[in-house]
């Protein structure tokens, strides 16, 4: 039953985002939203293997500790999401969604980026689900902070890797620089988490709302098809 309920709590952000889309006339398909919602689910099961396998052998031959070690992960499940948002990215060109991804209710002709970047927020949020659930059965007195804390900054991350996908062919430095602001958005957040005491919790939360509501705005920026 617990895992039940974070799995509800923890999806009530995607159930929001895909009303805001809908309400907002943006032209993001129920079909496509559950497929990145999908593919940002399975991009934890690389991390996973990643994790069981550096806890099995890796431990024992170079040790990882301290802040390094909270980076690697951070980059580790940024990269995770970086191949299935390419994929994801290269399967919606194949079909014509991301070459042609139509117009918001205002007329104004939007990016194959902007919806990328959007594709990745969903893709974040739906990482975070599968998270959750993970968290919830394995460390069951941390699960509601992961819950409250790691859904928003899942999201924002996903949509700086989604940009960066969709604008690595023409701005490869800029794509570059929107990864690497994901990875270090993460390592801060989860640095914060491990740290005592009430305030680096505090300063986990304020890291993922700001950097969601960065995403949210850029999305909203997009909608009318202003790429500025």
């Amino acid at each position: 039953m617990v895992l039940v309920f974070l799995l509800l709590l923890s999806s009530l952000p995607a159930i929001a985002v895909l009303l805001w889309f809908r309400l907002a006339r943006y032209p993001f398909s129920p079909a496509r939203f559950a497929i990145s919602l999908l593919a940002g689910a399975t991009a934890i099961f690389p991390v996973l293997l990643v994790y069981t396998i550096e806890k099995e052998l890796v431990q024992s031959l170079i040790p990882f500790a301290g802040i390094w070690s909270i980076f690697a992960r951070a980059l580790t499940e940024e990269l995770s999401r970086l191949l299935l948002l390419a994929i994801l990215f290269f399967g919606f060109l194949r079909f014509g969604s991301a070459g042609n991804p139509g117009q918001p209710a205002s007329g104004a002709e939007i990016s194959s980026a902007a919806m990328m970047s959007a594709s990745g927020l969903v893709a974040g949020l739906g990482f975070a689900i599968v998270e959750s659930a993970v968290y919830g059965a394995s460390i069951p007195g941390n699960a509601l902070l992961r819950v409250f804390t790691a859904t928003p900054l899942h999201g924002a991350c996903g949509f700086r890797v989604g940009s960066s996908v969709a604008m690595f062919s023409e701005r490869p430095g800029w794509a570059i620089a929107r990864f690497l602001s994901a990875v270090l958005i993460h390592g801060a957040y989860n640095l914060m988490l491990v740290l005592p005491g009430r305030l680096p919790a505090a300063s986990a939360l304020c890291i993922a709302l700001s950097a969601l509501a960065g995403a949210v705005q850029a999305i909203r920026i997009a909608m009318k098809g202003d790429e500025g």
